[in-house]
């Protein structure tokens, strides 16, 4: 199987949709609240869109009323990595998969209500979700 860290940008391109493309490989962003699964909550996990590596569970998702998908943490820690950004005037910690290095969203210390008190920000566009079947 090949590395997805060693895709070319026209392998993303044939890969992924435009949008997925924008977001995951142009470090783009969805605009607030039009992604599928920023009120979603049943039960599974999420995976990246780009490599299929599972990244968050639906136990640690929650509504930050943000406009994107909120969980206080991922799966394993290993599975994402986190960046300094300071474009757009701002710093900020981005987050993307370990797997692919795909953009992902970016992780805020604004969440005291959660047991870390983080907010990973996560762009709909970058996820799968895949339930949980009847008898995990």
């Amino acid at each position: 199987m090949t590395d997805p860290k060693q895709f070319s940008e026209d392998e993303w391109r044939e890969k992924l949709t435009p949008k997925q493309f924008h977001v995951l490989r142009q470090k783009g962003t969805e605009r607030p609240f039009s992604g599928e699964y920023d009120q979603h909550y049943e039960p599974g996990s999420y995976s990246c869109a780009a490599c299929g590596q599972e990244l968050f569970e639906s136990e640690t998702k929650f509504n930050s009323r943000c406009g994107w998908p909120a969980f206080y943490a991922a799966q394993a820690e290993e599975r994402v990595n986190l960046h300094r950004d300071t474009t757009l005037g701002m710093v900020r910690t981005e987050v993307t998969c370990a797997g692919c290095d795909s953009h992902l969203g970016h992780i805020f210390d604004d969440a005291p209500q959660t047991p870390t008190g983080q907010r990973y920000c996560i762009n709909s566009v970058c996820l799968n979700f895949t339930p949980h079947s009847d008898n995990s």
